[in-house]
């Protein structure tokens, strides 16, 4: 497996936690490899948004505030649960098809926790809602709200339970849409989104209940 697979799978898997340091020397040490390809793959995940490399203070894991991811939820759901509202009165049965289509895609690999191909299946499903949907200030706020990162770990953080939930409000949605049933549409994707938001965040504190 590549290195940046490896320092990948780390990071997501909790080893690193945000914020940690990532030295060079150390992860080729315990990686087996020399410090090249360590630094290739710490570029990499720079790129992915899950490494921060500072001049002349090296590499550290991205770190979110509870607060910024809090809202980022928050956000999504409002926006996204209206533009699955709007996919919903605008689908063709065609689209909603396809959509069903992914959303059993979706369901298979996550059988088998093939995280990156869930991950690349979802941002279909999403962005093909927003199509639908019609909307240019919709697809323009969903994707400054979007950080690969947070997804990443998002679908990282899922146990057995969390995973089948998710798989299944993914074909609820087709299914709405299919029905061409705007408040069905909207009602799963929120409640798809708070889902994700406790498995990564955990309870909610109490006062925000």
């Amino acid at each position: 497996m590549p290195v940046v697979d490896d320092l990948r799978n780390l990071i997501l898997g909790g080893q690193y936690a945000p914020g940690s340091r990532l030295g060079e020397v150390e992860l080729a040490e315990m990686l087996g490899v020399s410090r090249t390809p360590v630094r290739e793959a710490l570029r990499r995940l720079q790129a992915e948004g899950l490494v921060e490399v500072v001049a002349n203070r090296g590499a550290r894991v991205v770190e979110y505030p509870g607060e910024d991811l809090e809202t980022i939820f928050e956000l999504r759901a409002r926006i996204e649960g209206l533009a699955a509202r709007q996919a919903a009165a605008a689908a063709t049965p065609e689209d909603a098809a396809h959509l069903h289509q992914v959303a059993v895609s979706i369901r298979d690999h996550a059988e088998r926790r093939d995280l990156d191909e869930v991950y690349r299946l979802n941002a279909e499903f999403h962005q093909a809602l927003v199509r639908l949907g019609g909307s240019t200030v919709l697809a323009q706020s969903i994707s400054s709200l979007i950080h690969s990162p947070v997804l990443l770990r998002t679908y990282s953080s899922f146990d057995d339970e969390a995973m089948r939930r998710s798989v299944n409000h993914h074909i609820e949605i087709a299914a709405a849409v299919h029905a061409g049933d705007p408040d069905w549409a909207e009602a799963v994707m929120r409640a798809h989104l708070f889902s994700a938001r406790a498995s990564l965040l955990g309870p909610r504190n109490q006062e925000n209940r």
